[in-house]
């Protein structure tokens, strides 16, 4: 086990680079980060080459990529163009993004998986038909329709919550924008658990254990549902950097001031150190995430072992 991590590891490292470098040549070549500087009027020659030896603009794209990635591994993400550190920003987005994604983490697991398995041991019921119906127009529709007409009628229409999320953002205010988020994944995790269930349902080990007499919770726990998930994990794995990534839509709607706001500002303004800063982080998420899906394969499965 020990060897394997160590090796998965060291072939994080090419992986890192390379996104990172495919990611600051994009965000490099969205164009002029310093137009965006000036405002409406064109900067002069003279400010323009002064902002640009500020931020270190004035230098080849290859040496701002080795002189970033230099800083990156001294915690160094660079300044904002307000004069903010990067980690401030960070500091400040990421516990809300995270507790975000918590909640929408836990509406997969706990409403998706027990969707599921309901669904998969009652495949072609009246149950499994409906659910399965639900799931499809839950994917069928666009996330910001479901955020908007979600804020509409809880927020505005019956004031059960409040239409916009205070600068806190606790738990309890990020249930709904939680839901919101999760509702595609929660889907596809509902329609994933089903089929794995329904397949591994007929398998041999099944009905050997069925056959030695034993409870039906514990042939459905201990036998069926470990093996069942081993896809649904992948995907949760998969899914937990996109959530953190992809929240630029749900944290907009209900003005939440995460990880998608600030790379929703920092591309609006064309702020290449705030945008290439929280996409090297969330690199890390989805490299970390997805190593520790690799080794939850071994708990679910004892026949899976590492060399």
């Amino acid at each position: 086990m020990g060897r394997y991590v160590a090796r998965r590891l060291l072939q994080m490292i090419p992986v890192f680079i390379g996104a990172t470098l495919l990611i600051f040549l994009m965000v490099n070549v969205m164009g002029d980060p310093i137009a965006g500087l000036c405002g409406e009027r064109s900067c002069d020659p003279a400010t323009a080459a002064q902002l640009k030896k500020e931020f270190g603009l004035d230098k080849p794209l290859w040496q701002q990529y080795l002189t970033y990635m230099g800083n990156v591994f001294t915690g160094n993400f660079g300044t904002a163009f307000n004069g903010q550190p990067v980690t401030e920003l960070m500091a400040t987005a990421f516990p809300v993004t995270i507790r975000l994604t918590i909640v929408a983490i836990l509406f997969e697991i706990v409403v998706g998986i027990a969707l599921g398995v309901v669904t998969g041991l009652r495949r072609g019921r009246p149950v499994d038909t409906s659910v399965l119906v639900l799931t499809l127009v839950v994917i069928s529709v666009p996330t910001f329709v479901t955020g908007l007409l979600l804020q509409l009628l809880l927020g505005v229409e019956w004031g059960w919550i409040k239409p916009s999320v205070s600068p806190e953002a606790s738990f309890d205010e990020l249930i709904v924008p939680g839901l919101v988020l999760a509702s595609v994944s929660l889907a596809y995790v509902t329609r994933l658990t089903r089929t794995s269930i329904a397949e591994n349902k007929r398998a041999d080990y099944v009905r050997t254990a069925i056959a030695k007499g034993l409870p039906r919770h514990r042939v459905i726990t201990r036998h069926l549902l470990r093996n069942s998930l081993i896809p649904v994990v992948t995907f949760i794995g998969f899914d937990i950097g996109a959530l953190m990534g992809g929240a630029i839509v749900t944290e907009r709607i209900f003005n939440i001031h995460g990880v998608g706001y600030q790379l929703y500002q920092g591309i609006l303004r064309q702020n290449t150190q705030t945008v290439v800063g929280f996409v090297t982080v969330l690199v890390l998420v989805f490299l970390v995430a997805n190593l520790l899906v690799d080794l939850l394969y071994a708990v679910l499965d004892p026949r899976i072992r590492y060399a």
